[in-house]
């Protein structure tokens, strides 16, 4: 298996953690990266994994999805209450999890598919690291 990877940088979105019994439970943001590790056992005409060049796919949906985005679980009921009350003061993403681990777990899925699509299952992703403030990072990785 051959491997790349794409950082995707400074990307500011809030989220909470509902449940956290700290400061974490309020809206707070981030500039956020993500780290995107793909494979291939074959590389294209070019000899990449990816073209760098031709990952627009993956930039356009983080710009439509996250980018000045507020990220709730679905399961944070007073969260979807306020961005419902609100809507014009939200670009609200919901997932099954707003931590930076569940984020990079939901991306994961999420991007291997575009990828798989957009590469005719040629390229696919390895792993996916989710940075906050270049401080703190997650990464899913399947097993």
């Amino acid at each position: 298996m051959l491997t790349c990877k794409k950082v995707y940088a400074d990307i500011p979105f809030a989220h909470r953690q509902h449940q956290h019994k700290g400061h974490c439970n309020l809206i707070h943001g981030h500039n956020w990266s993500f780290v995107i590790t793909f494979g291939c056992r074959e590389t294209d005409e070019c000899g990449f994994v990816v073209d760098f060049g031709g990952l627009g796919y993956l930039k356009d949906w983080i710009q439509l999805h996250l980018d000045h985005a507020c990220v709730i679980a679905e399961s944070d009921t007073e969260g979807l209450a306020l961005a419902e009350a609100y809507t014009d003061l939200f670009k609200l993403y919901v997932l099954p999890n707003a931590s930076s681990e569940g984020i990079a777990q939901h991306l994961f899925k999420l991007f291997d598919t575009l990828v798989r699509e957009h590469t005719h299952g040629r390229a696919y992703l390895v792993e996916m690291e989710v940075v906050e403030d270049s401080k703190n990072s997650a990464t899913y990785r399947p097993s």
